[in-house]
């Protein structure tokens, strides 16, 4: 990788059209919103609901976040598929758009060996021309990526980093501890609550759901530690660690994420999965909007 990836990536949502389809005008207002507070974009993530959307989908969503970013902050794409081929056919294509690396989700629904893992890993950063970062989510797959595992995929030379969205401090020091003192393998903090944490503990950048919701406040965590003010990073951290137990309580993220920037006036549209929002969870995600849409001086 040219330049190490630091401070914040937006897990930006995929904003979808009246008709249910795609639309890349309100992707390029999403993304403009995030370089406004100088995050870097990951798309095709979770909070992007790769999940039903086809590659075709992914490939635009790639090309217009790209596009729009025209190199003010860094582009990450999530590819990882089920199997190893389409994954590599994808990464390739997403690779040719321009991409600064692209992360790799386990593979889902088909239990593997950590054995069968790192052969995977391996044949994707073998063919895909950029750097690869790993992906760790069990909770959403199935699949867990050890540390150990970890830290021999770090001794291919086009896999750069981790990120880690098991959700627990334990899982994020655990691959912290793994790749200690290597200064060619960053760890990514996925988890909202543990983007400042990860910061004090050697984490590269957290990638951010929430920052769909509060650009500002998220990218509050990463500059302030980045000038040294600790306490005022870990005020960030509070506030988005506020937002996110109020808002996580209610559903799915993707989905919650995706209304809140509704009501906070941002053209996103629904999501696509089968969600149904009844009018207490309207009522709950309105005044979390209303608690958190505005950043206090932090």
């Amino acid at each position: 990788m040219k330049k190490q990836i630091r401070g914040v990536l937006t897990a930006i949502v995929t904003p979808f059209d009246p008709s249910g389809e795609v639309c890349p005008q309100r992707l390029r207002a999403q993304v403009r919103r995030q370089v406004k507070y100088e995050n870097g974009v990951f798309c095709n993530g979770t909070n992007g609901e790769f999940f039903v959307l086809s590659l075709d989908e992914k490939r635009l969503v790639t090309e217009t976040c790209v596009d729009e970013v025209a190199g003010k902050v860094p582009v990450v794409a999530h590819i990882g598929e089920i199997s190893t081929a389409t994954t590599i056919r994808l990464g390739k294509d997403v690779a040719a758009m321009g991409v600064d690396a692209v992360s790799v989700i386990t593979p889902y629904f088909v239990p593997l060996k950590q054995s069968e893992l790192i052969a995977h890993y391996r044949a994707i950063a073998d063919a895909v021309p950029v750097p690869v970062f790993l992906y760790n989510i069990p909770g959403r797959t199935g699949n867990t990526i050890e540390p150990a595992t970890a830290a021999i995929l770090a001794d291919h030379p086009n896999i750069v980093g981790i990120k880690d969205s098991a959700g627990s401090y334990e899982s994020l020091k655990g691959f912290l501890d793994a790749v200690k003192g290597r200064t060619d393998f960053d760890v990514l903090s996925g988890p909202d609550h543990l983007a400042h944490q990860g910061f004090l503990e050697g984490c590269s950048a957290c990638i951010s759901g929430l920052a769909n919701v509060s650009p500002e406040g998220v990218s509050l965590i990463w500059k302030h530690f980045r000038d040294g003010n600790i306490e005022k990073s870990k005020a960030a951290q509070d506030f988005i660690g506020g937002l996110r137990k109020d808002l996580y309580a209610v559903a799915f993220a993707p989905a919650a994420v995706k209304k809140a920037a509704l009501l906070l006036g941002e053209d996103v549209g629904d999501s696509r999965y089968p969600i149904v929002f009844s009018d207490e969870d309207l009522a709950t995600i309105r005044q979390v909007v209303a608690k958190y849409g505005t950043v206090p001086a932090l």
